[in-house]
């Protein structure tokens, strides 16, 4: 005969006698020390890092080891002394590439990738219309788990890197509009906003997701007088909500977007590219009715561009003038802020990571977790995305298969 006590242990009665047992306890998942490698960015194209020295902090605390390439923070200025007092290991390019996961904010180039070691993690972005088959063929010869840090989802299904990185860009292009408004970048020398008794600057803002929402509020906030043109009435109305007042909004019309543009001292192309879509929002014939001395700021640049006029400059030399309208055509506009942009980035890695080494490694937190999984696009060697093998001819499997398997 078995029973059990007030406090779960349980006693037999062998003979009539009464002896304690063993308490059964439900085994938890053993955590895992991560080894976690901070490359250093090129500071030309990418001046943000992925992890701040307070989540190396964190990070270290709980068990883990950090090695961190030298000057890695020097753009986003963080020193190395900030990281190794927080506990992070300093050490030269080689050393880096032995850790265990990869964490980057730009894709690792071709000669990055023939440092890495098989079966290693890679989490970086993907900018995949930035990439090559050979690269992604490089990565499949390695065996490497990449994860593609845009595609990740959170727990409310939103995507937690991109949609701040997309509301810093929003603030930021306003910013910049207002910078070369002014006489000192060669503007007309008008201030973006308002004030009593004279007519207001007005703003055209293409696109309703985060980035446009941020640019709205910036935009609004100095002053100006805001239009917002979008092809999804749902997308028009949710902004419109989010704001929580009333303010100009319209579906894309040719002649309505001409008419806007007529009058508008500063346009934001902030609306997200999709293949079945107009390549152009905004054609040449558009930009040449636009006020001399205007302002476009093309956040899309980073897909192609939503204006016909724009091409892709670097922070070194941003802008360009066509038909005497300023053009500031440059990617990843986050990395004008790149401590705000770092540490908003940090606060996506941190819990991320930490969970990883909770769960007990990459493995089992990707079986747990759908929107993690959402991200990868190579696993151990395998293409899991269909859409990266039609781009590029290669095979793919279903990750959901693949976990199955494993």
């Amino acid at each position: 005969m078995t029973t059990t006590g007030r406090k779960g242990t349980q006693f037999s009665f062998p003979n009539g006698g009464l002896l304690p047992q063993e308490e059964m306890l439900e085994v938890g998942k053993k955590q895992k020390m991560l080894v976690i490698g901070l490359p250093k960015e090129n500071h030309k194209k990418e001046s943000r890092v992925p992890l701040t020295p307070e989540a190396i902090e964190i990070l270290v605390g709980n068990g883990n080891e950090i090695l961190i390439e030298k000057e890695c923070g020097k753009a986003a200025n963080y020193s190395d002394t900030d990281y190794s007092e927080k506990g992070g290991m300093i050490v030269e390019r080689e050393e880096v590439y032995k850790a265990d996961i990869i964490l980057k904010i730009a894709p690792p180039t071709l000669d990055e990738i023939k440092l890495m070691k098989p079966h290693q993690v890679l989490i970086s972005s993907l900018l995949l219309n930035q990439q090559s088959k050979e690269y992604i063929q490089a990565l499949i010869k390695k065996r490497i788990i990449s994860i593609s840090f845009e595609k990740i989802r959170d727990e409310n299904n939103t995507y937690p890197v991109t949609r701040s990185m997309s509301s810093i860009a929003g603030n930021t292009a306003v910013l910049i509009a207002a910078e070369y408004l002014s006489n000192t970048n060669g503007g007309k020398g008008v201030m973006l906003g308002g004030i009593t008794g004279i007519t207001p600057t007005e703003v055209v803002i293409l696109g309703a997701g985060t980035a446009a929402e941020y640019a709205v509020r910036a935009a609004m906030g100095l002053g100006a007088f805001v239009k917002v043109f979008d092809h999804s009435v749902n997308r028009l109305r949710r902004l419109q909500n989010n704001i929580g007042f009333r303010l100009h909004t319209s579906v894309f019309h040719h002649r309505v977007m001409k008419k806007a543009l007529k009058s508008a001292d500063v346009l934001i192309g902030a609306i997200h590219m999709v293949e079945n879509g107009p390549r152009f929002y905004v054609t040449e014939d558009m930009v040449k009715v636009m006020k001399k001395g205007s302002v476009i700021v093309d956040l899309s640049i980073d897909q192609g561009g939503c204006v016909e006029t724009s091409e892709c400059r670097t922070q070194l030399d941003p802008v360009f003038r066509k038909h005497d309208v300023i053009h500031y055509c440059v990617p990843n506009i986050p990395s004008r802020v790149a401590r705000t942009a770092s540490i908003a980035i940090s606060n996506v890695f941190l819990p991320l990571l930490l969970d990883i080494s909770l769960t007990g490694g990459l493995i089992p937190k990707l079986k747990d977790d759908k929107g993690l999984r959402n991200g990868v696009y190579i696993y151990n060697g395998i293409l899991t995305d269909e859409y990266i093998g039609s781009l590029f001819d290669l095979p793919s499997k279903d990750i959901e298969l693949l976990m199955a398997a494993f």
